[in-house]
């Protein structure tokens, strides 16, 4: 396993790695933190299985959604898709889980909340954002791609949807080898939106995928 190189954004604080073992009801996991240093976010990575082999290794990049991840809010897909990707890494038997501290798309767990007011009044996902003043997505996955590195992992299968994602991981140095769809918890909720990252965002999802709750 790599060490975290001290050029980075980020560290492990006083040069002790915050590293343990993480049984999870989808496996046995190993949890280690990373620290950003320019923002003082702790992230975290999940890691299962031995990530030294030749194939791509199996990667979920999750940004923080404490409404959909804790909560279980049917606002949104992200905490089914927290569970499918850990499910996933377990049925393969290897893999990485990077959480990042992202939360609602880099605007902050407040201004997501104000954009769900303008949400329940009739904007959009995008649209709400935007009339706060915020950009639509302002995600930063530089630091998924240092935290991939610390692990030696250079080449990835990607559990996403998000072309952005793909996109920013390569301008990183991490080769996207494959990507491979994740569509989770869809239901009456969170249809709309879903479908306006379909149509106003680019996110890789199947029509026929938001024809009925799974």
């Amino acid at each position: 396993m790599g060490s975290v190189a001290s050029e980075t954004g980020i560290t492990e604080l006083g040069g002790v790695p915050a590293d343990a073992r993480l049984p999870t009801n989808y496996g046995d996991f190993r949890i280690r933190v990373f620290h950003e240093e320019s923002t003082g976010f702790d992230h975290v990575a999940l890691t299962l299985g031995d990530l030294t082999g030749p194939d791509p290794v199996l990667v979920r990049v999750h940004s923080e959604c404490l409404t959909g991840d804790a909560f279980g809010s049917l606002r949104c897909d992200c905490g089914a898709q927290l569970d499918a990707a850990m499910r996933q890494i377990q049925d393969v038997g290897w893999g990485c889980l990077v959480y990042l501290r992202q939360e609602g798309r880099g605007i902050g767990l407040h201004a997501k909340i104000q954009a769900y007011n303008l949400q329940d009044r009739g904007a959009d996902t995008m649209d709400a954002n935007l009339l706060l003043g915020h950009p639509v997505d302002a995600r930063d996955y530089r630091i998924a791609s240092e935290i991939l590195r610390a692990f030696e992992i250079d080449g990835v299968c990607l559990l996403t949807n998000n072309p952005d994602k793909v996109r920013q991981l390569g301008q990183h140095g991490i080769d996207v080898v494959e990507t491979m769809p994740l569509v989770a918890g869809v239901g009456d909720e969170n249809r709309e939106y879903l479908a306006t990252k379909i149509d106003r965002m680019g996110h890789e999802i199947g029509d026929d995928d938001l024809d009925g709750s799974q």
